[in-house]
């Protein structure tokens, strides 16, 4: 399939016609063949936003949100679409896929509850005379960046809330999924959105740092939101703090699932079988260290994986839970953290790497904390079981990670549960449910190397908009000189 640009409310080859291929990473035929922008098609799309603000930014609230809402119903009429197009580009099951577009139209339905939210106060002043108010408004052209791993959420998390505040956007597409990204903006062209308010760049993963670094500089851009890995959110920041650009950073993570000692066993394989390995456990939440109590330890480690080995993988277009990883890269990097975890003397129970991009659910018990599957991303089907003495040891091993977004505690104390849910640094924590979680009306995001700032209900609405101090005042008023 052959795609452009979006620029404008139109179709449009990169300025000096280049294009790159997305290959399938299970058949290696090319699944998509998309425009190559560089920094002149950068300038394009950002004019265009810019030109698009001010009708834009000035559309009642009810307008944006019969818009975003029939976007949401389009969405969900087109999932057979997207699961074609993005099980080729990504190589993720259909069901996760399916998942995807169903969650984006919720994502869409709360940004269009959110255009009648957007709220101010009256506050108190000590001049005489004076009305004070805190006053919320649209900040212009945003940039969104998402990745390929939700591709269908993250995509249209990077855009809905951003427009239902009455902002312009230029999305820039993964080089992973550029078809899937651009059809986000297709649906919303379709339900009815101006043209300029929504524009999408795709470019080769050769070009992306002149396309990056073209958004973050603009003089028109206002504000960058990025998901994706932490070692290039660091330079998505590094490049808007030469701007004085406010960013919001979602990165990437090392999740812990902490299994204390009166745990329902059970209960907690399940939601780590699920954390560890949905979407092949390349989820920024995916659960990666599961630390258990060595009083529970045995049995946990002999449940999950037999379960985990149960866990049927193949082509994701067949009947199967784990499907490709994106890149064959991905099975080589786990397997180097795997080879040198047993080689300081862990132990894998199931599971390893394969000479394809179709990995099994993998399993690395005895892990401590001086191999690097404990403080490595892995971003792949693979978990490793880490042992702790007791609950405070349980939380110290928890904390020790670069990262902080998502976590889970499983206990049947439940006000123990919370202490400990209270004091791990992540910016989500799930008491006896999996670190895999989301709610299009939660603050999403996290601490630390995981990044800052949120997207979701009011608190996305912060992110997105400027708040202002305005005054109406006696044009009399007395003046000391």
């Amino acid at each position: 399939m052959d795609i452009g640009l979006l620029i404008g409310g139109e179709d449009a080859a990169a300025g000096i016609g280049t294009t790159f291929e997305r290959i399938d990473p299970v058949t290696g035929e090319i699944a998509t063949r998309a425009a190559a922008a560089r920094k002149s098609d950068v300038d394009r799309a950002v004019e265009a936003a810019a030109r698009a603000f001010p009708g834009w930014s000035e559309t009642g609230p009810n307008a944006r949100r019969a818009i975003l809402n029939k976007a949401a119903d389009l969405l969900d009429a087109k999932t057979g679409k997207f699961i074609e197009v993005c099980v080729a580009e990504t190589g993720a099951t259909a069901p996760w896929i399916g998942f995807n577009v169903m969650f984006a139209a919720n994502i869409l339905r709360e940004a269009a509850a959110m255009t009648t939210q957007i709220k101010g106060e009256v506050m108190p002043s000590d001049k005489p005379g004076t009305l004070a108010m805190a006053y919320r408004q649209p900040v212009g052209v945003l940039v969104g960046m998402a990745p390929w791993n939700a591709p269908v959420i993250l995509g249209m998390r990077a855009v809905a809330m951003p427009i239902a505040c009455g902002n312009t956007v230029v999305l820039k597409a993964s080089e992973m999924c550029p078809h899937t990204h651009l059809m986000i903006a297709e649906t919303l062209r379709e339900a009815g959105l101006p043209e300029g308010v929504v524009n999408v760049v795709t470019h080769s993963a050769e070009d992306a740092p002149e396309v990056v670094s073209a958004l973050i500089a603009h003089p028109k851009v206002k504000r960058i939101n990025f998901t994706g890995s932490s070692r290039v959110g660091r330079i998505i920041a590094k490049q808007a703090a030469e701007h004085l650009k406010p960013v919001l950073l979602e990165l990437g993570g090392k999740a812990p699932l902490v299994v204390l000692d009166d745990a329902d066993v059970d209960a907690a394989v399940n939601a780590a079988i699920f954390g560890a390995y949905m979407n092949q456990g390349q989820i920024c939440m995916s659960t990666e260290r599961i630390i258990v109590d060595e009083s529970v330890a045995e049995e946990f480690s002999r449940k999950f994986t037999a379960r985990a080995e149960a866990l049927p993988h193949g082509d994701p277009r067949g009947q199967v839970v784990l499907g490709a990883v994106v890149s064959r890269a991905t099975v080589e990097r786990i397997d180097g953290l795997v080879r040198e975890a047993v080689g300081k003397g862990a132990v894998m129970t199931t599971g390893g790497a394969t000479e394809t991009t179709i990995m099994p659910a993998t399993v690395v018990d005895k892990v401590t904390r001086e191999m690097k599957l404990f403080r490595e991303e892995s971003f792949g089907p693979v978990v490793c079981i880490v042992r702790a003495r007791d609950a405070e040891h349980a939380l110290e091993l928890a904390n020790d990670t670069e990262y902080g977004l998502s976590s889970a505690v499983f206990g049947r104390d439940i006000s123990r549960a919370m202490s400990i849910a209270k004091r791990i640094d992540a910016g989500i924590c799930h008491i006896n449910g999996p670190t895999v979680g989301d709610e299009a009306q939660m603050p999403f995001g996290g601490t630390k190397a995981s990044g800052y700032g949120r997207f979701g209900g009011t608190a996305g609405i912060a992110e997105f908009t400027e708040l202002r101090w305005i005054t109406i005042e006696d044009a009399n008023q007395h003046y000391p000189f």
